[in-house]
């Protein structure tokens, strides 16, 4: 695909199917659907007549959008639809949180095969006037505030060379999706702004983030339940949490975790390093198996090393029971950096389903300050090869 500098979006069907046909092929302009890219006035039902054209088409078919600031409300860009590729400028998201329900995402691709994002632009989630309203940090049941792009359902997808900006809440989402790729991304806000991870996961299978950079107010990366067969590799993560299986083990739905490798990635002046994290109580039995994390260098991370499954962000948590999440085959392999925790690994598993084959090979921290460094653990025998400082409990 040719890329025109000057366009701000382009999608093309070859042709898009389910949605009807419309003879022909062509390009569909946003602005001939009433789009004043202005950055004032509402232009999302023009993208969304565009897209509808354009998922009707039974030729090539190209979404254009020129040149200017496209204000958007929540849209959904739904299929099925196949063989989607968007070029992706700059589109910012209203600050009218009334215009969300809760949870509600602000741009969402659902049901399509074969959709591909790129092209240098930014989705901008004006989140700094929300930030003030979201409780979650401190309130179990709180009002979900709206996640910045959600992929759902999708087959397919390559997400390349985009931004996002300060959403107002996550500010990425894959939910149910198969075969997603993505690199190129980098995703800004401030290390204070709450709830705005960068990548969230929930349900896939194939994915790989690659070769970006991540900056937040919480996780860089967060694989949640159901996820499958997924490697994160070339991330420079922070500010923020730094990257996370879980949390697990919350909700009655959840499904297992399995085959994740998080790789050759630096986390910078973040508050954790990689983490694996579940509740305590956990109303069904999982497990996470075949985790790796490897080739990482961390420099003046807070705590670099985290298996915590009493996991509890708020002031107080039901712990009166084990986590039911099962932890075996968690590796970590070749990771070296600075610390400015005493504790630089904390290996907290459940009492009720122990951890099992943990190990370590080649793990060097050093202080970043004066002193030495330690490691803590809670029913867990770790398995340790090569030189590693601190040692594992073994």
């Amino acid at each position: 695909m040719e890329i025109v500098k000057q366009m701000l979006l382009l999608l093309l069907c070859f042709p898009c199917h389910g949605m009807g046909t419309t003879a022909g092929s062509g390009t569909f302009d946003v602005k001939d659907f009433g789009a004043r890219a202005n950055g004032v006035s509402d232009d999302s039902k023009p993208f969304l007549a565009a897209w509808d054209a354009a998922c009707k088409s039974s030729g090539k078919a190209k979404i254009l959008v020129p040149s200017g600031t496209y204000l958007l409300n929540p849209v959904k860009f739904s299929g099925p639809c196949r063989d989607a590729d968007i070029l992706q400028g700059t589109l910012k998201a209203t600050t009218d949180l009334n215009k969300f329900g809760n949870g509600q995402g602000w741009v969402q691709f659902g049901r399509v095969d074969g959709l591909t994002v790129t092209g240098g632009g930014t989705f901008d989630g004006q989140g700094a006037v929300s930030w003030p309203y979201n409780k979650c940090p401190k309130e179990k049941n709180c009002k979900v505030l709206p996640t910045s792009v959600k992929f759902v359902n999708t087959n397919n997808t390559i997400v390349k060379d985009i931004t996002s900006l300060n959403s107002k809440f996550f500010h990425m989402a894959l939910l149910g999706c198969q075969n997603f790729k993505g690199s190129g991304i980098t995703i800004t806000a401030p290390a204070t702004s709450p709830n705005t991870d960068g990548i969230h996961l929930e349900g896939n299978t194939g994915v790989t983030i690659a070769s970006s950079k991540i900056g937040t107010g919480d996780d860089c990366v967060s694989i949640g339940h159901g996820n499958s067969f997924v490697t994160i590799s070339g991330i420079t993560c922070g500010p923020g949490h730094g990257i996370s299986v879980g949390s697990l083990g919350r909700y009655k739905d959840e499904e297992d975790v399995q085959n994740i490798v998080v790789k050759d990635s630096r986390l910078i002046g973040t508050m954790n390093g990689v983490r694996v994290k579940t509740w305590a109580n956990s109303p069904v039995k999982t497990s996470a198996i075949n985790i790796t994390f490897e080739n990482l260098v961390m420099r003046d991370v807070g705590n670099p090393i985290i298996i915590d499954q009493t996991y509890c962000p708020y002031a107080k948590c039901d712990n009166s029971a084990s986590s039911k999440v099962k932890l075996s085959d968690v590796r970590f392999r070749n990771i070296r950096g600075t610390t400015t925790s005493p504790v630089a690994v904390t290996l907290k598993c459940s009492k009720g389903m122990p951890c099992e084959k943990l190990s370590f090979h080649d793990v060097n921290f050093q202080h970043a300050g004066p002193g030495n460094i330690s490691s803590t653990c809670l029913n867990v025998k770790a398995e340790s090869s090569g030189t590693n400082n601190p040692l594992p409990c073994q």
